[in-house]
């Protein structure tokens, strides 16, 4: 069962001065959260994935916990200007980046070269960026981007898409092209297995494809935990790594378990987003609520709520939809669920609705909720302990 957060009658009281729609952070949610991730890590750092916070002021909070060292960013502009704000001296940037604008101010501010780590899946990201910048500037760090995949049969690929980067032997290539080059110096690695890490092994309601995505991950960890290990092995022959980054929110334990690794990223499991509902061995408590008016009383047991159309990214499907959370005994419609400007929500606790009460709701995915609002509240216990705002409220986007 889903732990649940307190009562709506906590959430309304602490936000009764606001007019929804607005977004809160549940702080005890939140913390209790991070230290979960901390305890599933069993002694290994924890990365903060930003891209699944995209709020500073949480961001400054999570690493102020005992078992999270440094950041991992989804973009070059992102790290820098983090970096600039002073919030961490240790950034990776966990895509390659095309952005030469952003290579120039890295390499202008010697400082945040020595603190910001690229990544890197081929020798045409290291043409790129010297041909943005040159040659003759500060070291660049960079990380090689593996790709973490299951290839259990030739052409078949579970996974996410991304490096091209798969063997020992093409790592060992890569990391030999960054060494040999003028200019780099390579100070780590990361294999992100997307197909253990972002995907439930429960989804609800489906226990054969639970059962099927279980026998997966299983033997999908296995082979990647010998490939790894083998591609450490071989790269720190040619350069002595500063760090091996693993895993993801769903993954914690069985990258863990992996001598090769020394260290884990997560930002998922601080929020408790949907998609997290459907693991077994770990469960996140919802702290990233947001709460819609009544608008309209159509009758019966439906009642329509302003807005809420927020859909997160990925395949098309129901379990990209916000999700009705309190009062409990809600759920969208089929017709129209989620829209733009207005949301029915059906179901017997409908019926005690009336126009300006408050529906709160869940979104699917972690960060993306920071994109549709300019500020999240933040809730100590029945109150709003200060309002902070998102990257969007500081007028940064960087998707």
């Amino acid at each position: 069962m889903l732990k649940a957060l307190p009562e709506s009658r906590r959430l309304d009281t602490a936000t009764i001065e606001l007019d929804p729609p607005f977004a809160v952070a549940d702080l005890d949610a939140f913390h209790r959260n991070a230290a979960d991730l901390v305890r599933r890590a069993a002694g290994r750092p924890v990365r903060v994935a930003t891209k699944s916070v995209r709020c500073r002021e949480l961001l400054r909070r999570t690493l102020t916990t005992p078992g999270f060292a440094g950041l991992m960013c989804y973009s070059l502009a992102e790290a820098l200007w983090l970096h600039g704000d002073g919030l961490s001296e240790d950034v990776l940037v966990a895509y390659p980046t095309a952005d030469r604008g952003a290579l120039r101010q890295l390499v202008a501010r010697p400082t945040a070269a020595a603190a910001i780590t690229i990544m890197v899946d081929s020798v045409e990201h290291l043409d790129l960026v010297d041909a943005a910048v040159g040659t003759r500037r500060p070291e660049i760090r960079v990380c090689l981007d593996i790709d973490a995949s299951w290839r259990p049969l030739p052409a078949m690929h579970i996974g996410t898409r991304r490096s091209p980067v798969h063997t020992a032997a093409d790592a060992r290539r890569l990391a030999e092209a960054v060494v040999r080059r003028a200019g780099f110096r390579l100070a780590g690695l990361m294999a992100y297995e997307g197909q253990i890490a972002g995907l439930g092994d429960a989804p609800p309601g489906s226990p054969l494809r639970g059962a099927g995505v279980r026998w997966m991950q299983r033997r999908s960890a296995a082979e990647l935990a010998g490939r790894r290990a083998e591609i450490v092995t071989a790269i720190r022959e040619l350069a002595e790594l500063e760090f091996v980054n693993g895993g993801g929110t769903g993954s914690i334990e069985t990258t863990t378990a992996e001598s090769a690794v020394t260290e884990v990223a997560a930002g998922s499991g601080l929020v408790g987003p949907t998609l997290f509902d459907a693991y077994r061995s770990f469960r996140p408590e919802p702290a990233l609520l947001f709460a819609l008016p009544v608008v309209h009383r159509p009758g019966g047991r439906v009642a329509t709520v302003f807005g809420g159309g927020y859909i997160a990214s990925g395949p098309v499907g129901a379990d990209r939809a916000p999700t009705p959370y309190l009062p409990t005994g809600l759920k969208l419609t089929a017709v129209e669920g989620a829209g733009e400007v207005q949301t029915p929500v059906a179901g017997h606790a409908a019926r005690r609705l009336r126009l300006g009460d408050r529906v709160w709701f869940r979104h699917a995915k972690a960060g993306e909720l920071a994109e549709r609002f300019n500020e999240y509240h933040l809730v100590d216990g029945d109150r709003v302990a200060d309002s902070v705002p998102t990257y969007r409220g500081e007028g940064r986007s960087f998707g």
